[in-house]
């Protein structure tokens, strides 16, 4: 089984549409997401400064763009079962891949999800990583520091969040206390902590008002929190809207996928750090990142280049 993993916000530069700029598949996803920035996505990363492409709003937008315009250059060889996940905001494209929301709904709702975090969060979150502390060491510091973990990824890879000077802080602690490394992340919002609990309720009200289908009848969605399997967009729509303010644990749904007997992933990006982090977690699977292909063809022939039966043993 194939399995499609969509990124979160950090790996942003302008050269991420550059494979499908100019395929006509991926123009209605580039049309949806000019309605979101005011601005073509194309244009847009080329003309903005880093810190524009990384403030939460675009950096969101700009994120579930990425994984909708290559995944929509692929949709057509998907025939057989494929797993989906997507990692943080990537699990708004998730549920597009699956079949829930068009693509222009998908990104319709990340504009909202984006608002309504900046609202909640306030103006000085960021997002820092630790690798490497042990358990007990960890929860010391979260609790000196007052922050928070967001995401716990495998091989003791933590995201974490609280304002951006107590994140700093923790992390140059962190590698006085023995971390392997640790230093901040290009998001500039405490994502998966409690200073965001106040976008949960309205985000699961907008969700709940979108236009939705049944999943896919040939897709398996994981939920990115915690690997559980989602059914029915209508029973999720809340766990989707409480993952703004709750860690993730990214590792169960990896396992997940090992579970299911995924043989294949790819990242739809942008950027290839899940497809990294899933071969180095899972080394029996053959994992690889949309970004790597200089060409369409070159990712279509990939995306069909075994036979199902291969993809089962």
């Amino acid at each position: 089984m194939l399995a499609l993993l969509c990124g979160g916000q950090g790996t942003l530069s302008d050269k991420i549409f550059d494979v499908v700029a100019d395929q006509p598949a991926a123009e209605p996803v580039f049309v949806a997401a000019t309605a979101c920035l005011g601005e073509d996505p194309r244009e847009f990363v080329r003309s903005r400064s880093a810190d524009e492409l990384t403030a939460n709003h675009s950096s969101q937008i700009l994120t579930v763009t990425s994984a909708l315009a290559i995944h929509a250059c692929i949709a057509d060889l998907l025939t057989e079962q494929t797993a989906v996940a997507g990692y943080s905001v990537g699990e708004m494209a998730a549920w597009s891949v699956a079949g829930i929301w068009a693509a222009d709904e998908a990104l319709r709702l990340t504009d909202v999800r984006a608002r309504l975090m900046e609202d909640a969060a306030g103006p000085d979150g960021r997002l820092g990583y630790v690798r490497g502390l042990d358990q007990s060491t960890l929860e010391r510091l979260l609790e000196t520091y007052r922050c928070e973990i967001a995401i716990r990824n495998p091989e003791r890879l933590v995201v974490l969040g609280g304002s951006e000077q107590d994140v700093i802080d923790l992390c140059q602690e962190a590698m006085r206390q023995g971390a392997a490394r640790s230093g901040l992340l290009a998001v500039k919002i405490a994502s998966h902590t409690s200073r965001l609990a106040g976008a949960c309720k309205p985000l699961q009200h907008a969700l709940d008002a979108s236009r939705r289908f049944p999943v896919g009848s040939q897709r398996v969605l994981l939920a990115g929190g915690d690997g559980e399997r989602i059914f029915s967009a209508n029973d999720a729509t809340a766990k989707l809207a409480r993952q703004v303010a709750h860690p993730i644990d990214w590792s169960a749904t990896l396992e997940t996928l090992a579970e299911l007997g995924v043989s294949r992933v790819l990242d739809l990006g942008p950027g290839h750090a899940l497809a990294e982090m899933t071969q180095a977690f899972l080394p029996d699977l053959r994992c690889y990142a949309a970004d790597g292909f200089r060409t369409v063809q070159g990712l279509r022939s990939w995306v069909s280049s075994e036979q199902p039966a291969r993809d089962q043993t």
